[in-house]
């Protein structure tokens, strides 16, 4: 059996697949490796903050992709254009530069990039949790919409996946839908392009594979958590994000206290706090995946539930893409005339 819709044609992809961008943690050789297994692997350009870094891994992405000419697999880079990222402008100019095939934003006017893209036939995806944040998007000209639903790895939504996609799908239908949170095996997969999604997002599942180089207690906690060990914080970076709830992720709170709240709404203040915030939470999060440090700050989503194993890239697609079929079929038999 073969998937193909408008959305995995425009992405040159075989599988209805992203392997989502995780900061700190997706690397170029899982980008690589993704690609292979012919979907979409993407990182965060915030991974890559050192000068030059960034330009070196695009022009060996660049590269690997001319030696595949012909096969699919196709890659793509996040980047949070929100005015408190330092980075987004100067990332957002290489990546353009690049010609980086897919661009994915998150947090803030995504303008910018989609004129910038367009310019070389590039795509636009923007992160959306809500209609209000879409319509902007959509009337700038995005390629389609990231939706992010709740219990989604990182930054997550506030409502059901399912749900953000029907109501994406009845406000604009013309506009393609990845759908993020709650994607970890192949029927999960299934149930989200059967509410209306063109491709699925996952993130999570792709911590507890062996190409990644987080500590190896990050990954057994992705696989030994349970849904109920997520939670949300804001201490972070000032905007809900899920993490596995450690007894560091305890001791430092999930909530700002009034003195952060009210320098976060001020507009005098916001950007440059929300920069000091985020880079506290960076270097929280940059501390935590190193091996043997005991302040585990662990970003996960809710789809811990469902993981139980650490395995190579291309097993983790090829399992999704068996069970898809397979749930696909069982639906299948279950209906008659």
């Amino acid at each position: 059996m073969k998937f193909k819709n408008d959305l995995t044609i425009a992405l040159n992809i075989r599988f209805p697949l992203v392997m989502a961008p995780m900061f700190l943690v997706t690397t170029i050789p899982m980008v690589k490796e993704a690609v292979s297994a012919g979907i979409l692997g993407s990182f965060p350009s915030l991974n890559f903050r050192n000068e030059g870094e960034l330009e070196g891994v695009l022009d060996e992405m660049n590269q690997f992709m001319l030696s595949r000419s012909g096969q699919q697999g196709n890659y793509g880079v996040n980047i949070i254009v929100q005015k408190a990222n330092p980075w987004a402008k100067k990332h957002l100019e290489i990546c353009l530069k690049r010609k980086v095939p897919v661009i994915i934003t998150s947090l803030g006017n995504p303008e910018e990039a989609i004129k910038g893209a367009h310019a070389y036939g590039g795509k636009v995806f923007c992160d959306v949790t809500n209609l209000i944040h879409a319509k902007k998007c959509a009337d700038l000209g995005c390629d389609g919409f990231v939706a992010v639903g709740q219990g989604a790895g990182g930054h997550a939504g506030p409502y059901p996946v399912s749900m953000l996609i029907q109501a994406l799908k009845r406000e604009f239908p013309k506009v393609p839908i990845l759908a993020a949170g709650g994607i970890a095996n192949g029927a999960t997969l299934l149930s989200a392009i059967s509410a209306g999604a063109s491709v699925g997002y996952s993130g999570t599942i792709f911590i507890a594979s062996t190409e990644a180089t987080v500590s190896k207690e990050y990954k057994e906690a992705i696989v030994h958590s349970h849904m109920e060990d997520i939670t949300l914080t804001e201490r972070i970076s000032g905007t809900p994000c899920t993490i596995i709830n450690t007894e560091f992720a305890k001791k430092i709170g999930t909530q700002q206290n009034w003195f952060e709240r009210w320098m976060s709404k001020n507009p005098r203040t916001k950007k440059y706090f929300k920069m000091i915030i985020q880079r506290r939470g960076f270097t929280w999060l940059e501390e935590a995946v190193k091996p043997g440090n005991y302040n585990n700050l662990w970003c996960a989503g809710q789809t811990v539930e469902l993981i139980q194993k650490i395995q190579p890239i291309k097993e983790i697609v090829s399992e999704m893409e068996k069970e898809f079929y397979e749930a696909y079929s069982k639906v299948q038999g279950q209906i008659s005339n």
